[in-house]
């Protein structure tokens, strides 16, 4: 076994027990990728921006880092009210990489409560 858990990715951990492969583990990556829309996608998918609006705060938040949401309230692309309602809807559908894993039939709901016990178990452990 690895003696670094500590900054061991969950996605590893569960390769070093042989309980999933890479493949498992990029389609499940995937799967998260297509599931978890950034916000200005999901503003997109509701009309509320374009994809040109998006590249703009995209850009400016490359040279600020600051968060999407604030830059697109400021330069008033959206109220502070869509972008509760849109960071609402991202929290509400995200999809864990364990869920993932589940929903690909990679490893069972059981095996996931207990390899995460395990995994957070070593990771505490370790000063």
């Amino acid at each position: 076994m690895r003696a670094d858990y500590k900054y061991l990715k969950f996605g590893r951990f569960l390769l070093d027990r042989k309980l999933v492969t890479p493949t498992d583990i990029i389609n499940a990556r995937i799967l998260q990728k297509n599931n978890n829309l950034k916000i200005g996608q999901l503003a997109i998918s509701k009309g509320w921006l374009t994809g040109e609006q998006v590249e703009k705060v995209l850009i400016i938040q490359e040279d600020t880092f600051e968060k999407f949401g604030e830059i697109a309230v400021r330069e008033n692309l959206l109220s502070q009210k869509q972008v509760e309602e849109l960071l609402k809807e991202q929290s509400d559908n995200y999809m864990f990489f364990g869920e993932a894993l589940v929903k690909l039939g990679a490893i069972t709901e059981k095996q996931l409560i207990e390899e995460l016990k395990e995994y957070n178990r070593l990771k505490l452990s370790i000063h």
